[in-house]
């Protein structure tokens, strides 16, 4: 059997961290192995504890979600972060995507879809809940498209060197969209819209989907 998932849980609500770890430690392939109850715990944690998923409260006292985002990825560039936000949506949850934000959690979500999430993001292969994410997307896509800059003449290099149909399928990721929808609007199999997925990602050098979506907006590929 693999190595389970290691999991840190970040929240300071300790109920909110203990109804999570009760979830997904019912799971053989995951394993919650540190808790934190703010920012600044949770990055102390990460130097001395081995962990591939974080699930990232935004509101937190000393050091909110965000910035301890942006930090755990800057010297954990392997790190994944799942950043927990409700439908109360703001520029949080714009600044988690630029914070390097791997996915979105609602806190209402149901014990399957909180495992499979985990799963799904540490796989780094597909959008949390394209649903969702779309609905987030749609909501804050104004902050973002203020928010965020535009391509740097480096980026806009990396995308002159894609192919039309890379760009055609760039621009329905940045629309939130799933495999599934790719393939059945581009008349193709799943199979190959992972092939160019995964095209993207090496081009672009791009770390997941939701970078992709992000150089997207940049791109002004998606508004």
């Amino acid at each position: 059997m693999n190595n389970p998932v290691r999991l840190m849980l970040v929240d300071d609500q300790e109920l909110v961290r203990a109804g999570l770890a009760m979830v997904l430690d019912s799971c053989d392939d995951l394993a919650v192995v540190a808790q934190a109850g703010d920012g600044e715990e949770a990055l102390a944690t990460l130097e001395t504890t081995g962990v591939d998923v974080v699930l990232m409260d935004v509101r937190m006292p000393r050091l909110d979600g965000i910035e301890a985002t942006r930090r755990a990825v800057e010297r954990h560039p392997e790190l994944r972060v799942i950043v927990l936000t409700t439908f109360d949506l703001d520029e949080s949850v714009t600044a988690a995507i630029g914070a390097g934000a791997s996915g979105f959690l609602l806190k209402g979500v149901g014990p399957g879809d909180l495992i499979e999430a985990v799963r799904t993001v540490h796989r780094g292969d597909a959008m949390i809940d394209p649903v969702s994410t779309r609905r987030l997307l749609r909501a804050t896509a104004p902050l973002l498209d203020g928010a965020l800059p535009r391509s740097e003449p480096a980026e806009a290099a990396v995308l002159e060197e894609l192919t039309p149909r890379e760009r055609e399928v760039l621009c329905l990721v940045g629309e939130g969209r799933s495999n599934a929808e790719i393939a059945a609007d581009l008349v193709v199999s799943e199979a190959t819209v992972k092939t160019h997925i995964g095209h993207l990602l090496a081009k672009t050098q791009s770390r997941d989907r939701v970078q992709l979506v992000v150089l997207a907006f940049r791109a002004g590929l998606v508004r």
